[in-house]
């Protein structure tokens, strides 16, 4: 019987994957606007108009449309919090984040793509999940 009970508990105190992150961050962000429908929508096509349009492109988009659509700012703002977490140097501000985005470097502004990108696959996948 004390087998099955320390199976129970899990005693894992590994710290999370990069992976394992980008979920509780974008699981934490679906759960706080789990009703909103539109949060949702956008979050499923976010990624797809970031590879057609460019991140600097999809923020400018969101951050325009935020005022007379809540969930524009909604996503704008969780995703810039993310990139804030994964790159100090760039400001979670909308002004400081385009500056900081329009000076890196190309290699910089890549990597800053492609974790957007990784993000917002977990945040349209669950999001999704959550809003069934």
């Amino acid at each position: 019987m004390a087998i099955a009970n320390r199976a129970a508990t899990p005693t894992n105190t590994a710290p999370l994957t990069l992976d394992q992150q980008r979920a509780a961050d974008a699981w934490q962000c679906a759960q706080a606007q789990s009703q909103s429908k539109e949060y949702v929508n956008l979050a499923k096509g976010l990624p797809a108009l970031i590879m057609n349009s460019g991140l600097l492109q999809v923020m400018a988009f969101l951050e325009e449309k935020g005022p007379k659509q809540q969930h524009c700012s909604v996503v704008a703002r969780d995703l810039r919090a993310w990139l804030r977490r994964r790159f100090p140097e760039v400001p979670e501000d909308f002004a400081g984040f385009m500056r900081a985005l329009m000076n890196a470097d190309s290699s910089k502004f890549q990597a800053i793509t492609a974790e957007s990108l990784a993000w917002l696959r977990w945040l349209r996948q669950l999001a999704a999940a959550i809003s069934r």
